[in-house]
């Protein structure tokens, strides 16, 4: 059940864009297929994304007024009442980050199921209008995209470490080093700039080019939306 709702809902849509950008392109680069697609699906979740990472910079904006809120003496019940007073505040709301990016999830992991499972273009999945293009040309920047790179592997955990360097960082209170909470941020800051993209060149590198290829273009989307949200956000004041 689950299986055919997921062939059906996004895995055969996203082979059939991928055969069709395929079919228009000269030569029918693979990995101009795999940029253009890639580009497309980020382009159309700009609307999720935007707003996720809006909330984590405008969240990253509010922990010192949080911290106040919290050191000041109130019961629990009043600091949650001035805690969700800010938030409405400045229109944000600490959970939509996380909602949105398990919006995301299902549609990103079709998108990578399609380059894992290589770029085979079967009759029986295609639909009807959509039929196998004529010339497939796996290689791109004479890098074989059904092989595994190590180029393309590495570009996309640098990439991944960009991206985890552009993401707002929490401002944790200083409290002299030995929190649980700094400790705990510490660790998860360091993990994602740089133990993630060491994990992801590992994983690209072992599966294929077309993996690879797939990071590198959306984290670098990423990173130019991060940077373009965190500019905008410059302009926020706390009062």
């Amino acid at each position: 059940m689950l299986h055919n709702l997921w062939n059906s809902i996004l895995y055969k849509p996203f082979v059939n864009a991928l055969a069709l950008i395929v079919s228009f392109i000269p030569g029918g680069n693979v990995g101009i297929a795999v940029i253009l697609l890639t580009l497309l699906v980020k382009t159309a979740l700009i609307p999720l994304s935007r707003r996720s990472i809006e909330s984590q910079s405008k969240m990253k904006l509010l922990e010192p007024e949080i911290a106040k809120i919290k050191a000041s003496g109130l019961n629990k019940e009043e600091q949650a009442k001035k805690t969700f007073e800010l938030y409405k505040e400045y229109k944000t709301n600490p959970f939509s980050g996380c909602l949105l990016v398990f919006i995301q999830i299902p549609i990103i992991l079709a998108l990578y199921y399609v380059f894992f499972k290589g770029i085979d273009f079967n009759a029986d999945i295609l639909y009807s209008f959509v039929h196998i293009p004529a010339k497939i040309n796996m290689y791109f920047l004479g890098i074989d995209l059904a092989s595994k790179s190590l180029i393309l592997a590495i570009l996309a955990g640098a990439s991944q470490f960009f991206q985890a360097y552009y993401m707002p960082k929490p401002n944790t209170p200083d409290t002299g080093g030995n929190s649980f909470q700094e400790s705990f941020a510490r660790s998860m800051q360091m993990q994602m700039k740089y133990v993630f993209p060491i994990l992801i060149t590992f994983i690209a590198y072992r599966i294929s080019g077309a993996i690879a290829l797939y990071w590198i273009t959306s984290n670098v989307f990423t990173v130019f939306q991060q940077i373009h949200v965190n500019k905008k956000n410059k302009n926020l004041v706390i009062k």
